[in-house]
């Protein structure tokens, strides 16, 4: 019995930490001018008439149809939102959406309006952040609530940083303050401004009061390093930062590690990768293991959860999954998009295949 429920616990708690990287939709308009989408290894088609536009992240697809219609479509149900003329933005599973300055939300499955005076707002992975201009204030909506997080006496402006479940703002006195999980934790008042850097569950920045650079995680402050940063980034659940030698460094869970000691000619972060260049070469940190990607230099690329698509050398597409270099096609000027962790490519003759769990397969 002990052992049903412990791994009932575990199988819970994987799902909650995988929940950001569920594949619900890979969307796109094949030479038919069918809107389709990839799920569960097969393509299923959303409509027969060409749409006029749409938005996508890894749980939804919120698209305006042949008659300017907004729909919304979650891998189960397409479900019609309206038929009024909107403005829209989605993030991974969020869907905000304007009718004059009414400001509404949908999430999974349930429709609510945030405000009927809506100014600026903006939708991140898993929170939306606006303004109400009736009262002046700046709220942020996540997990089915809604929390004020400042007032403002003169001009509306929004808060300083906001990543996927995080924010930092400062209020009227010019008081730094992080949001998280449905908490406001203080920071301090600095009238000169302070950069900060978010990503999930993770915020970081030069503290001016301590003269450290600073993470926050888990509701706790930690100095890091006991000088300020020039450069620093944060992913999902890591911060990576160029120390005053220049070594590319990772605190992760309280533990500090070197990516790299050589100076980095490039390096970005996104979610769960961090990648980097050395002289000619490209390296990727995924799943806490350093890898050797390429020899060169990426005319272009994408990062997203734990997929690195680039274009390889030939002009196609390579992506890193799984701790392998996947050649996804040598055609040339193969568009590519990734959607949880899987990789969409649109090939010259606009026909289009899906890169999934080490398998390909193609929409005829």
């Amino acid at each position: 019995m002990k052992q049903l429920i412990l791994l009932g616990f575990i199988c819970g708690f994987w799902f909650l930490s995988n929940k950001s990287v569920a594949q619900r939709v890979m969307p796109f308009v094949d030479f038919n001018n069918y809107f389709k989408t990839f799920d569960n290894d097969n393509f299923k088609q959303l409509e027969f008439q060409l749409i006029k536009e749409f938005k996508a992240g890894d749980e939804l697809v919120a698209y305006l149809d042949t008659r300017g219609n907004l729909r919304v479509y979650d891998g189960k149900e397409r479900k019609d939102i309206t038929n009024l003329n909107v403005k829209y933005d989605v993030s991974d599973h969020l869907l905000a959406y304007s009718i004059g300055a009414t400001l509404n939300m949908w999430d999974a499955g349930k429709l609510q309006t945030l405000t009927y005076f809506a100014g600026n707002y903006v939708v991140k992975d898993s929170i939306i952040v606006y303004e109400d201009t009736r009262y002046n204030t700046v709220s942020a909506y996540w997990n089915g609530e809604i929390y004020p997080l400042y007032t403002v006496t003169g001009e509306q402006y929004m808060p300083v940083c906001i990543g996927d479940n995080i924010i930092a703002f400062k209020d009227n006195g010019d008081f730094y303050k992080v949001f998280w999980r449905g908490k406001i934790y203080d920071i301090g008042v600095w009238n000169a401004g302070i950069e900060f850097e978010a990503g999930t569950d993770i915020l970081c920045f030069n503290d001016p009061t301590t003269r450290t650079f600073t993470v926050f995680e888990n509701g706790v402050f930690t100095d890091v390093e006991q000088f300020y940063l020039t450069k620093y980034k944060a992913g999902r659940g890591f911060v990576v930062y160029e120390d005053l030698n220049g070594n590319l460094m990772q605190y992760k869970n309280g533990t500090k590690n070197e990516l790299s000691n050589f100076s980095a000619t490039f390096w970005e972060v996104k979610d769960d990768l961090a990648i980097w260049g050395e002289n000619s070469f490209v390296y990727a940190y995924q799943n806490d293991t350093k890898i050797r990607v390429s020899n060169f230099l990426p005319k272009d690329y994408l990062l997203k959860n734990n997929v690195f698509a680039f274009r390889n050398i030939m002009g196609g597409v390579s992506a890193l999954m799984d701790l392998k270099v996947h050649e996804l096609t040598m055609l040339q000027d193969a568009e590519y998009q990734i959607y949880s962790n899987a990789v969409l490519v649109k090939l010259f003759n606009n026909s289009f295949f899906v890169f999934s769990n080490g398998r390909k397969f193609e929409s005829f």
